[in-house]
């Protein structure tokens, strides 16, 4: 019974191992839209859906891509999910129309926002 325990074990691992998520390089897909030249067609066929959408104006959309960058601890199966994030990357892209008129690529590492606990807060009455 214990052997078929730990076989069963060995197997669950080895074959989380195997696992992988589809990778998307935002930084790269950035260069591929060009502000004033690339349609809303062109920005869901290189890009794909976003991971948000809203509208902005009239007539004014943004399309937000979302990435969390993680470290070699972050990439490993089981424990990845629980310690190891560096930080995230995040694409937005505008359109105005039918057409791009502005993309925007930002990082955002892990100690970014330290200056947050160090700063004195006042309260807003």
């Amino acid at each position: 019974m214990r052997r078929l325990i730990f076989v069963g074990f060995i197997i669950a691992v080895l074959l989380a191992g195997c696992y992988s998520k589809p990778v998307r390089h935002l930084a790269s897909d950035a260069s591929l839209i060009r502000a004033g030249e690339s349609t809303r067609q062109d920005v869901l066929r290189y890009i794909g859906e976003p991971d948000g959408h809203r509208t902005v104006a009239p007539g004014v959309e943004e399309y937000v891509y979302h990435e969390e960058r993680k470290n070699i601890l972050g990439r490993t199966p089981l424990l990845g999910s629980v310690v190891g994030k560096e930080g995230d990357e995040m694409l937005i892209i505008t359109l105005t129309g039918d057409r791009v008129s502005n993309v925007e690529f930002r990082t955002v590492g892990k100690g970014d926002r330290d200056w947050a606990d160090d700063f004195t807060w006042e309260e807003i009455r």
